[in-house]
């Protein structure tokens, strides 16, 4: 990493003042550069004496009239100064200064004129609103502001409420500049800070707001008019279309999140800034560095070192192309943002640094500090294509991960520790396989040992298949849109049998839900491929997945783990990717799975799925959370009761049928499963005997009713359940009734002679007594 000096500030008109300003010790609150890297301004918020003000110098000394406003208290403050592009002229831009009463002036810069006052607009519509944050998104203003209550002397605790997110378009033409009708994104809402990316606008909430109201991060799409709440740390995401004006009340927005928002911590947040990717990048209290995607999906980059940071303890970042740079008390990290690795680490002789866009310089960054500009470039390795390097890391981090969870000591675990101490050789034999292999195409294991060269053909099916992915990956970059979808199912199949191959830990599960969420599906043929499922030549489902496949799939996680986070088990991801592609398979699947159940775990064993809840009834829980409720549902809902063969689950479905009136099936179900056992059968013969009582939807069925009645049941057993069941009548019974509807002796006749007639228990007992051929037995001999 190479820092020189690129300007020593001569070169801007006013210099000498400018470096005096950076001097003064009073540094500047907030450094920004114009477009085409041209002007500078300065905002400083001074302490009294001293005015606070935005001064702006030109570099290459352009003669014209300059540019510094200043404003003394309680006069309302400067909130932002933003750059937006002139549709006038390509290439050229204007400059916004906005005012915490809502006033925003125009400004423009003409080569030997000088800063010109365009015009003066007023942004907000209500006299007594305040411009709390303001920000630009493509060509319109985004702002939140306070509507304070009217009355005078109203309680601002209990108007938590009053702040109002807006957006309004900033038309800049030859005829002038006009302010577009003002749009509300967010009425009756908490104070927010705006950031805004190319396409999304981040909602960050202030740290003075309400505890309740803190737990969670709002991302405004304009393209959909959508909303995104998410709370990253807890994983949960959801997003919800406003169609009008009426929806966008933050209360009405929150309807139907509340009871989970409320179990949520507090955000932790000391810094936020947009990258140039257009995610919302997050530095915690305790120094952890994340970003949040504009889908709502937060990834963990980088930590910061040293003890938790203080509030008032700055901390800059800025993106460069896919290098995250970060200043903290003087220290300046480069870190990767792809893969969390860091590349450089500096200490700078500099006190105080600020950002500035390189302008026409890749793999640079510029600084500005009291002595000048300086660019920092950091030179790339001779083949940084290779990916070894930050393959390495990741071993090495990885392995580090899983020996600290298996450790029975506090002390933390380091990538320089475990490289040093020796006493972990996996990692190391890894990291050096990989190096040879895939630096040395031509001859990989040149310079191994015999039992790394040993090792090395074992993973040799392994690394082709991670240069495979990897080459994946790049074809999914460079392709065109056509080509798109096609490389991403490829690389969906490879991401689930990858996970599928590894632990199915938290992060891993977390994964997979977004995956299937994001490529039903690929993610849908991906688990056909994986689990080997297809029909036989009866048209039976089979499955040929190896044990620790299925292990994977009966992988049930504790509640904590996936209650609050909206995380899908893998099996219930699966019987929602079957709902949708391909229900008449469901059930099979369903007793497919029971099967290996069976064959690796005994019956309600606590170590085994079943142990916990039934596969049916996960399967239930999947068909419940369907938007729409329709026949094939019974159906389905049907199949996966008595696929289950449990004796709860064939009553559930009998009762079902019984409900749905299908006659014709609750007899062949009786038929079916009172062979599983007398229990169950006593249950079925019950229950149908007691639908028999109360009318006679069930005659036609009698001849194949009766057989089933269980050998225990004796007449009084079957008088005394048809008696509790007969309906009861409004009128007096008569003996000869004229509805067709009344149980008679008649339909009963032939069970009581059937039950009847049957040999008694106790008789067979005594059958062979009984049937001797001396009765009585002869008398014993007397002695005399």
């Amino acid at each position: 990493m190479k820092l020189r000096q690129v300007s020593d500030l001569s070169d801007f008109s006013r210099g000498h003042w400018l470096r005096e300003l950076l001097c003064r010790g009073e540094e500047p609150s907030h450094v920004q550069s114009s477009p085409d890297g041209q002007h500078l301004l300065l905002l400083q918020k001074s302490q009294p004496p001293t005015l606070p003000r935005v001064v702006a110098f030109q570099r290459h000394s352009i003669a014209g009239a300059d540019l510094e406003r200043s404003w003394q208290p309680p006069q309302p403050a400067l909130v932002g100064l933003l750059f937006l592009q002139s549709p006038v002229v390509l290439g050229s831009w204007v400059l916004a200064v906005v005012w915490e009463h809502g006033r925003t002036e125009v400004w423009h810069f003409v080569v030997s004129v000088g800063w010109q006052l365009l015009q003066t607009l007023e942004l907000c519509q209500g006299a007594r609103a305040r411009v709390i944050s303001v920000c630009s998104q493509g060509a319109s203003l985004v702002w939140c502001e306070e509507r304070p209550p009217l009355g005078a002397h109203s309680d601002m605790s209990k108007c938590a409420f009053r702040f109002c997110v807006c957006a309004r378009a900033l038309e800049v033409g030859e005829q002038g500049v006009r302010l577009g009708t003002v749009r509300i994104v967010l009425h009756n809402s908490p104070e927010y800070q705006v950031l805004a990316s190319p396409q999304h606008v981040f909602l960050v909430p202030a740290a003075a707001g309400f505890a309740t109201t803190s737990k969670f991060l709002l991302i405004w799409h304009p393209e959909k008019a959508e909303f995104t709440i998410t709370a990253p740390s807890a994983g949960f995401i959801h997003s919800k279309v406003l169609r009008s004006s009426s929806e966008s009340d933050f209360r009405k927005l929150l309807l139907g999140s509340v009871g989970l928002l409320s179990c949520f911590a507090p955000l932790d947040i000391h810094t936020s800034a947009v990258s140039n990717s257009g995610g919302l990048l997050l530095v915690s209290m305790k120094g952890s560095v994340s970003i949040v995607e504009p889908d709502g999906t937060q990834r963990h980059i980088f930590d910061l070192e040293g003890s938790p940071l203080a509030q008032r303890s700055p901390v800059q970042l800025k993106t460069f192309g896919s290098i995250l740079a970060c200043v903290l008390s003087g220290v300046l990290y480069l870190v990767d943002q792809n893969s969390g690795r860091l590349i450089e680490k500096e200490v700078l002789s500099m006190k105080e640094v600020h950002f500035l866009e390189s302008q026409g310089e890749e793999g640079s960054i510029q600084l500005l500090s009291q002595t000048g500009i300086y660019s920092l470039s950091f030179s790339k390795p001779e083949d940084s294509s290779r990916p070894e390097p930050c393959l390495v890391e990741m071993v090495f981090e990885e392995a580090c991960r899983y020996y600290q969870r298996r450790s029975l000591s506090s002390s933390k675990l380091t990538v320089e520790k475990l490289k040093k101490g020796g006493t972990f050789q996996a990692p190391v034999v890894l990291a050096a396989i990989l190096q040879h292999s895939l630096y040395q195409k031509q001859k990989p294991a040149q310079g191994l040992q015999d039992t790394y060269t040993k090792l090395l053909s074992t993973m040799s099916l392994e690394l082709q298949s991670y240069m495979s992915l990897e080459l994946l990956k790049a074809c999914v970059v460079c392709a065109p849109e056509s080509e798109v979808e096609s490389y991403c199912k490829e690389l969906v199949e490879q991401e689930v049998s990858r996970i599928l191959q590894s632990d199915m830990d938290k992060d891993n599960l977390a994964y997979l839900n977004s995956v299937f969420a994001s490529f039903p599906k690929a993610a849908w043929k991906a688990t056909r491929s994986c689990l080997q499922l297809q029909q036989n030549g009866d048209g039976l489902l089979v499955a040929r997945a190896t044990p620790e496949v299925w292990k994977k799939v009966l992988c049930q996680p504790q509640l904590e783990e996936v209650g609050q986070n909206g995380m899908a088990p893998l099996f219930e991801l699966i019987c929602a990717s079957f709902l949708r592609f391909k229900p008449k398979w469901l059930p099979s699947f369903v007793e497919l799975t029971q099967q290996y159940v069976s064959s690796s775990w005994s019956y309600s064993s606590k170590e085994g799925p079943e142990g916990r809840v039934p596969l049916y009834k996960r399967a239930l829980g999947v068909l419940a959370r369907k938007n729409k409720h329709g026949e094939a549902d019974d159906e389905m809902e049907l199949e996966l009761l008595l696929c289950s063969k449990r004796p709860k689950a064939v009553l559930q479905a009998l009762h079902l049928l019984i409900r749905l009136k299908q006659w014709q099936r609750v007899v062949e179900v009786a038929e079916k499963f009172s062979k599983l056992s007398p229990l169950l059968n006593k249950e079925i013969f019950t229950t149908l005997l007691a639908e028999f009582a109360q009318h006679r939807e069930l005659d036609p069925y009698l001849d194949r009713l009766w057989p089933l009645c269980p050998a225990e049941l004796s007449a009084s057993d079957i008088l005394t359940v048809v008696l509790q069941h007969l309906p009861h009548s409004q009128e007096d019974p008569v003996p000869f009734s004229s509805e067709g509807s009344q149980l008679t002796v008649g339909l009963l006749k032939p069970l009581l002679q059937r039950v009847v007639q049957r040999p008694n228990v106790q008789d067979e007992m005594y059958s062979d007594a009984l049937q001797s051929t001396t009765f009585p037995p002869p008398t014993p001999p007397r002695e005399h």
